[in-house]
């Protein structure tokens, strides 16, 4: 028997970012991202990660610098990241930055339709530095997300 780890086998480390204003998520503007509590969220993808053999370490914050410090923390321990930077998508040249810097892959989410509302959100300053993007989903942009990042890291 080949007791060696296959990329099947070996346990994924993933790391969620929630950008600002995530945290009032149920309750904050629900026409554009849904009912959901952040909590909701979180349990949901935790449950989803345990399927597919997957640890997770989640981390909301409304802070720029939070979000680029828990990249940069992660390296050595991530294979890949999840990230809605929330409004920081059309305005953080450092999380593109930090992105690029990390070494592991990127998908980023959105609940909403970003293409489909206000012409600044049009534009993401952090996409380039993700191998895709999810938007328009709502909750389920970051399930569609997490498989997709999955699905990438078992392949590579």
């Amino acid at each position: 028997m080949n007791n060696k780890s296959t990329p099947k086998d070996k346990t994924l480390h993933i790391l969620i970012l929630h950008g600002p204003n995530l945290n009032l998520l149920g309750s904050r503007e629900p026409q554009h991202y849904g009912k959901t509590s952040l909590e909701s969220i979180n349990a949901m993808l935790e449950e989803e990660a345990s399927k597919h053999n997957a640890e997770l370490r989640i981390l909301q914050s409304n802070h720029e610098g939070s979000l680029i410090d828990a990249l940069h923390q992660a390296i050595g321990w991530a294979d890949g990241a999840l990230i809605n930077a929330g409004a920081y998508t059309h305005t953080s040249i450092a999380l593109h930055d930090a992105l690029r810097a990390v070494g592991f892959p990127a998908v980023e989410v959105h609940l909403s339709n970003i293409y489909a509302r206000e012409p600044f959100r049009h534009h993401s300053y952090i996409a380039a530095a993700c191998i895709g993007q999810v938007s328009g989903f709502g909750a389920r942009s970051y399930l569609l997300g997490l498989h997709g990042l999955i699905a990438h890291l078992r392949e590579t």
